[in-house]
């Protein structure tokens, strides 16, 4: 696949917009760990070629462990994951298939356990934001590198 367009020379206002969302999240409260896991994972169901090999390379460059990337996708069937965590992948998986099923509320509810309403609104914009990047990745067909 050619990409099709560089967002950021067609638009940069547009996509100046989109990097004040980064920039925000990188000044949020929550776990750089988490912000990845979400990150990847959003990617994995979004089929985000791109955004996959960036964060899955952060996720690594930040300390996670080969393995808990790995299992990422099956992250119900292992133990690998803190109960945080698990949450903030329900509510990605949740928030990134909206129009399946909405946000279930026990869903919504088990990460309001474990996080803040300021951590659950960052939870949400990092969630959000990644699901933005992957259809614009996605539609511009923007590759990860060779």
């Amino acid at each position: 696949m050619e990409q099709r367009m560089v967002l950021n020379e067609v638009n940069p206002a547009a996509y100046a917009a989109m990097t004040g969302l980064e920039k925000f999240l990188a000044g949020s409260s929550l776990d750089k760990t988490l912000k990845e896991l979400v990150k990847i994972r959003a990617s994995q169901i979004n089929g985000c070629a791109f955004c996959l090999h960036m964060h899955a390379t952060d996720a690594r460059r930040n300390g996670e462990t080969e393995i808990r990337i790995y299992t990422l996708n099956a992250w119900r069937e292992t133990s690998y994951f803190t109960p945080a965590e698990r949450a903030a992948l329900a509510l990605t998986e949740a928030v990134t298939l909206v129009a399946g099923n909405h946000v279930p509320d026990d869903v919504y509810a088990e990460a309001a356990e474990h996080f803040d309403q300021k951590q659950l609104s960052e939870l949400l914009m990092a969630i959000v934001t990644i699901n933005a990047w992957n259809r614009i990745a996605i539609t511009t067909g923007m590759m990860p590198p060779a």
